[in-house]
């Protein structure tokens, strides 16, 4: 029943990042990408400070750890927030969760450089599947790009930062809690944007009045996106480990997809369909080699 849980946990943050492209998009209506960025962490951290205070969860921070927590933050939220939302703002919504469905392509190759993990042949091949289909999406009969090539690389830039978070992320769980980890995370990613925000963009901000969608979707991205998701999420990585976490990734293009669909009015060409396609099955065959990596290693440990 508990291993029930932890799959519904999974589910659930997937649902909330999902979404948090629809409810980004809203908010670029009004807000930069900068200011989305620092708007959303400061909400979130209000809001998980507040939780662990009125229920009692508090947990100290060893001084020894700061450093760790330091560039767990500068990897995410600010890397990875940088490059998601500013790659969103270029590119619809729905191919920007399928560049991001792609982190679990990289991570059996950071694992090989940071702990010598040998490679398998078909996390090469996925590789090469995966990247084949962002082609079909993004390349017209004319081998012309169609999305901004801009906002790719600002996405291809956030999933790098993810990849390296999770080992990051993975080294903390085993000291503290979830909840403690992403409300320092994203407390210290709050410093780490104020100076931009202020520098960049307070003038622009301080003369604008959000209106009730753009206020509502930053609420939700702040609490939901932000607070719940990661938690959720640092909760299963700590219980199932960075690879078999990272495969409930891949189901995160399928609830943007149907969100951008109904709500923001994105079309769906053959074309996008077949390359969305393409691009899960590479995850999915990459993913499919690491499991069975992984029950091999356990199988000869015992």
């Amino acid at each position: 029943m508990k291993k029930v849980w932890i799959h519904i946990a999974a589910l659930t943050s997937m649902f909330f990042w999902g979404f948090s492209y629809i409810w980004s998009k809203i908010v670029f209506e009004t807000y930069s990408p900068l200011t989305t960025i620092f708007l959303r962490l400061v909400i979130s951290t209000i809001f998980l400070f507040l939780y662990i205070y009125v229920s009692g969860l508090v947990e100290k921070i060893d001084k020894k750890d700061f450093g760790l927590f330091a560039v767990s933050a500068l990897l995410n939220p600010f890397l990875y927030f940088l490059g998601e939302n500013f790659g969103l703002s270029l590119v619809p919504a729905s191919l920007s969760s399928i560049i991001v469905a792609t982190i679990p392509l990289f991570a059996p190759f950071a694992a090989y450089y940071f702990f010598k993990e040998r490679l398998q042949p078909v996390n090469l091949a996925g590789l090469i599947l995966s990247f084949t289909g962002l082609l079909i999406i993004i390349v017209n009969k004319d081998f012309e790009i169609t999305a901004n090539p801009w906002g790719i690389l600002f996405l291809f830039g956030a999933v790098f930062s993810a990849v390296f978070y999770s080992i990051v992320l993975k080294k903390l769980t085993f000291k503290y809690k979830p909840l403690t980890i992403i409300t320092w995370q994203n407390l210290i990613g709050s410093v780490y944007f104020l100076p931009l925000f202020l520098v960049f963009e307070w003038k622009r901000f301080s003369a604008i009045i959000p209106g009730v969608d753009t206020i509502s979707s930053l609420l939700m991205l702040g609490i939901f996106a932000s607070s719940v998701a990661y938690v959720l999420f640092a909760y299963i990585v700590n219980r199932l480990g960075v690879i078999k976490s990272s495969l409930y990734t891949n189901i995160i293009p399928v609830f943007t997809s149907l969100f951008a669909f109904f709500i923001l009015g994105e079309t769906f060409t053959n074309q996008k369909i077949i390359g969305m396609a393409v691009v899960i099955a590479g995850v999915f065959l990459s993913e499919t080699g690491s499991r069975k990596k992984e029950k091999i290693i356990v199988t000869d440990d015992d």
